[in-house]
């Protein structure tokens, strides 16, 4: 089976490289192209033909749905596969008349992420050099069983962090712009916990992918370390 061709469309280069880390993973699955801005995209959709399109949904001069109106008004045989923080079910309904092959949301789960790709590369390959196909085929593309759960169970909390102090951590970013950084300091006094404690929760949701940690220079004083919404 040949190489899946994937284009990486994220407008965050720090999200973009870690989608890209993680496809590198998958067998048969290979990065051909990064695009930051929905014009960029559009000349690398034309250029390169890629097989699929990991595509975030919000960017500074439009929306990813606009992408894939121009692909499905070109008839072109690239599937998309819509990654987003959007939690609001009216995306969803747009990205499945769309006709997505599938809708992640972020923060992503590598398990969920690597099963759905596994997905894509098992669908391409029993449609490959067919000219007809049998219900039974139907069937297993469209519902691929366990391979690519649609509701993957959360992984357990370790230990140290409470699920009520999580929430409330997590909260802090849920709708504040990714411009916007916090220290561990900012977090505690924000949910009435300590320096330290905080720092723990941060340090957490970065090892899910939820927050990115950057040191900030000040004009004064010393270098800060702080969280930013990924």
């Amino acid at each position: 089976m040949s190489t899946i061709q994937i284009l990486i469309v994220e407008d965050d280069p720090k999200i973009a490289d870690l989608h890209r880390r993680f496809t590198e993973r998958v067998t048969g699955c290979e990065v051909v192209g990064i695009a930051t801005s929905l014009d960029d995209a559009h000349e690398m959709v034309e250029a390169l033909e890629p097989d699929l399109i990991l595509l975030d949904l919000y960017f500074p001069e439009g929306t990813g749905m606009d992408l894939l109106h121009f692909i499905r008004s070109r008839d072109m045989e690239t599937d998309i596969i819509l990654i987003t923080a959007a939690r609001e079910v009216d995306p969803l309904k747009q990205a499945l008349r769309g006709g997505v092959f599938d809708y992640i949301i972020k923060p992503v789960i590598t398990e969920r992420f690597n099963a759905c790709l596994e997905n894509f590369r098992r669908y391409r390959a029993r449609l490959s050099g067919c000219d007809t196909i049998e219900q039974l085929d139907v069937d297993r593309i469209r519902q691929p069983g366990p391979a690519c759960p649609s509701a993957p169970a959360a992984p357990p909390l370790p230990k140290g962090i409470d699920a009520l102090t999580l929430g409330k951590v997590r909260g802090l970013f849920q709708d504040a712009p990714r411009t916007m950084g916090l220290s561990a300091e900012d977090a505690g006094a924000r949910i009435g916990a300590s320096r330290s404690t905080a720092r723990r929760y941060l340090e957490y949701l970065v090892s899910v992918s939820f927050v990115y940690a950057d040191v900030v220079y000040g004009s004064v004083g010393r270098p800060e370390r702080k969280y930013f919404r990924a």
